[in-house]
């Protein structure tokens, strides 16, 4: 059974970083894409980056590409997200998902994948 557990948000001031930690278990990190997802209050969930598991291609949504950085620790069955110049823009609650078949390569990872988890809150004050 897979399961994603998020961990590492937070409260922080704009201009602040946070690391987000996705532990994976039930998966080899080597067999699936994972992704970071986020929902603001109001709208749908967004994909946000994804790191490829057939190449390690790596993916991101334009207003975080150059703040944001997704990487793994196979060994630790570990995903990340390092997250710079926070703003407001970016308070949502952020997921961790794993998808093993159709965006195992992060092909239209936007559109869904196949496990989540539960999510951890990210609040971005002024």
């Amino acid at each position: 059974q897979v399961q994603l557990v998020e961990s590492g948000g937070g409260l922080v001031q704009v201009g602040g970083s946070l690391r987000l930690s996705c532990l994976a278990s039930g998966l080899s990190l080597d067999d699936a894409g994972m992704a970071w997802f986020r929902q603001a209050p109001g709208e749908g969930r967004k994909g946000v980056a994804c790191i490829s598991g057939t190449d390690a291609g790596i993916y991101y949504t334009p207003s975080v590409k150059g703040r944001f950085t997704i990487a793994r620790d196979n060994a630790k069955n570990t995903v990340y997200l390092q997250m710079n110049d926070l703003t407001s823009d970016d308070t949502a609650v952020y997921y961790c998902a794993a998808d093993l078949t159709t965006a195992a390569d992060c092909t239209d990872y936007g559109r869904g994948m196949d496990y989540y988890g539960t999510g951890t809150q990210v609040t971005v004050s002024t």
